[in-house]
């Protein structure tokens, strides 16, 4: 059994009411420790529900296989006082056993010493193999259970994240996020597989055994359980600073994985800036941190065997004092081979007495890990599908009124009582200066965020009654900050529409002028990309992701800033070719250059968040205000820059 012990260390690990599972009736736990810890262990009992019948399977072959362990005991007892009686006749046994063991004495009774101790020996060790067998069963539902309902929770984590709007990714961090995923997620497995089966294997051991103790000799199943009360003591103290040991070294391992994380993405950063030393500093300090809290966290669950060691240590003794003294003074009901059953019982009830400590530390680790899950579990999205989920025509105007506008996160009010009506088909260019609020107007037309204040409609509807999943269908975005995933050139343009056929994919590089490239590669469109697209060039990158926009084949198109790092040939070339695709399409264009190759139809500059002036590019050249004043400004530019592009400056 302690073997097993050590196995199952090496086991990683919409709230119900249909199946509150508690450790109350454990007498070894207080109640206001149980309540703290099942309060958040609460959320995950409708897995319990979800997979009952593994479960109550699982309890009735726990339940089976104490029961034929419980056996042995009692057959030890009868062969003690059959060698004993033979030794000294006259003075054999009381019969007080369970019903199965008193028909297997019925049935030795006419045989002879050696016979009776031959098959008890033989009667013991089938009992020891039926148990290993329902023990086998009890994993079997038990432990895998505790596997599917892990398998289940990081679907339902996951699901969750995927449901949570920006502004939580911009508070969160994504070390963090993992660590919730994958370590908290283990540590509640620990708590649905072994805790629960050790706790309910506790319950049988002791249900079963003081039955029997109890019914064999009520004085000396006192004297062997008189430790308890001391043991119950020591773990209530314990298992408080457990818990709060285990969530600050929790805490802890998110940071470690943040910092780790972050190291890993930006390697080229620190590396071109030889901080490899300093990082190395800064992730051994948080290293040490949390190697300091665990090691004192283990140092106080080592009190735990010790201490169990020694109390089942001196109830055996009290035991065997108390029934030698009974056997000597010939007290009635006094034998040698009672003696030996008590000892058995104690045996029986040494692991599962020991592990109280490992199964409380559990379900505190699970506990601590669980409010952690349940802070993320229990936030709740600020944007959400609404209960109409309509479907206008997203080709139809666009209209955004008195649009008000901060980030939450950092206070900055982005954009400033911002109206604008984009007409069916038009071709619409946003410039500005770098956080002027230009990203964050295709972040609104998309949902991301919703305004504070004023309304945006599509063909006369509220955004906010919009289908999300059609909306974000029916638009193409190619964000500013390009992200590309760690899979094949191919999957990443087909990302856009998935199940799209090859020529589609290739139709959709040509348009991004990006086809040549792609079959330069060794591999062509079968070609991994690194993290992030870590082995392409900037340029490359922009342009998978164009391809990754224009498969979609979408009513609206939103471009932010998504030219900046092509040189000037590949972007008269790609501009040629949006002329054609963007033909039938209200396009939105967010940059920070002109393009002379695309004609817009409005051009609308924006400073702080308001809009400074709008109109065509020589209608605003003839205002001579602020447009015009930038324009003339970056006219020096063009000899670098080529006569198709300006870039604005501050």
């Amino acid at each position: 059994m302690q073997g097993q012990l050590i196995s199952l260390q090496n086991d990683p690990v919409t709230p119900s009411r249909h199946l509150p599972l508690s450790i109350s009736r454990c007498p070894f736990i207080a109640k206001p420790l149980f309540l703290r810890c099942m309060k958040q262990l609460a959320t995950i009992n409708h897995f319990f529900w979800k997979y009952r019948y593994r479960f109550f399977l699982g309890i009735i072959f726990v339940i089976l296989t104490n029961y034929f362990r419980i056996l042995a005991p009692q057959l030890t007892g009868y062969v003690v006082n059959t060698v004993v009686g033979n030794l000294q006749p006259g003075a054999g046994h009381q019969r007080q056993n369970d019903v199965l063991v008193e028909k297997i004495i019925n049935l030795l009774d006419n045989h002879t010493m050696g016979e009776k101790v031959l098959w008890c020996s033989v009667t013991l060790l089938v009992l020891a193999l039926v148990s290993g067998f329902f023990m086998f069963m009890m994993r079997q539902t038990i432990i895998v259970m505790s596997r599917l309902i892990e398998y289940d929770q990081k679907n339902q984590v996951f699901t969750h994240y995927q449901r949570l709007d920006s502004n939580f990714y911009k508070t969160h961090s994504t070390g963090d996020l993992m660590n919730r995923i994958s370590e908290d997620v283990s540590r509640v497995r620990m708590y649905t597989g072994p805790a629960i089966m050790y706790f309910i294997n506790l319950a049988a051991v002791l249900g079963f055994s003081i039955f029997f103790m109890y019914k064999a000799s009520p004085r000396l199943t006192l004297v062997a359980l008189s430790p308890l009360p001391i043991l119950a003591i020591t773990i209530y103290f314990v298992n408080t600073i457990i818990n709060k040991k285990s969530e600050r070294i929790q805490a802890l391992l998110s940071q470690l994985t943040t910092n780790a994380q972050e190291s890993y993405s930006g390697i080229r950063v620190i590396k071109s800036f030889v901080q490899e030393k300093a990082m190395l500093g800064f992730f051994t300090a948080n290293s040490d941190e949390y190697k300091k809290n665990a090691l004192g966290l283990a140092k106080t669950e080592a009190i735990y065997f010790p201490s169990m060691a020694l109390l089942i240590g001196i109830s055996t003794l009290f035991t065997i004092m108390v029934g030698a003294l009974d056997v000597v003074n010939k007290v009635p009901g006094a034998e040698v081979g009672k003696i030996v059953e008590f000892v058995m019982y104690i045996q029986l009830l040494t692991f599962p007495v020991s592990a109280i400590g490992w199964t409380a530390s559990m379900t505190q680790r699970a506990a601590a890990s669980q409010k952690r899950i349940n802070e993320f579990l229990l936030a709740k999205p600020t944007i959400s599908n609404p209960p109409e989920r309509l479907r206008p025509s997203l080709s139809s105007d666009i209209v955004l009124e008195k649009v008000d506008f901060t980030y939450s996160h950092t206070g900055i009010r982005a954009i400033k009582n911002f109206s604008l009506r984009i007409r069916k088909g038009e071709k619409i260019a946003i410039v500005g200066k770098t956080g002027s609020g230009k990203s964050t107007i295709a972040q609104l037309l998309l949902r991301m965020y919703d305004p504070q204040q004023g309304s945006i409609q599509y063909d006369s509807v509220s955004i906010t009654k919009i289908d999300l999943d059609y909306l974000r269908e029916g638009v193409s975005y190619v964000p500013q900050d390009v992200f590309l995933f760690s899979d094949t050139v191919y999957n990443n343009i087909a990302f856009g529409l998935p199940g799209a056929a090859k020529e589609q994919v290739v139709k959709a590089a040509i348009d991004a002028c990006v086809d040549k490239e792609i079959n330069g590669f060794t591999e062509g469109y079968n070609t991994m990309i690194g993290e992030r697209g870590v082995t392409l060039s900037g340029g490359q990158k922009q342009r998978i992701s164009i391809a990754r926009a224009l498969i979609k084949n979408p009513a609206v198109v939103i471009f932010d800033d998504c030219l900046s790092a092509v040189d000037a040939k590949t972007e008269k070339e790609i501009l040629s070719n949006l002329n054609n695709y963007l033909e039938d399409k209200t396009a939105i264009i967010i940059t920070h250059r002109i393009f002379s190759l695309l004609s817009f139809d409005k051009i609308i500059v924006i400073e702080d968040g308001a809009i400074a002036e709008q109109g065509t590019h020589e209608s605003l050249l003839q205002q001579n205000g602020y447009y015009a004043e930038m324009y003339n400004r970056q006219q020096r530019q063009e000899r670098e820059t080529g006569p198709d592009a300006v870039e604005f400056s501050s």
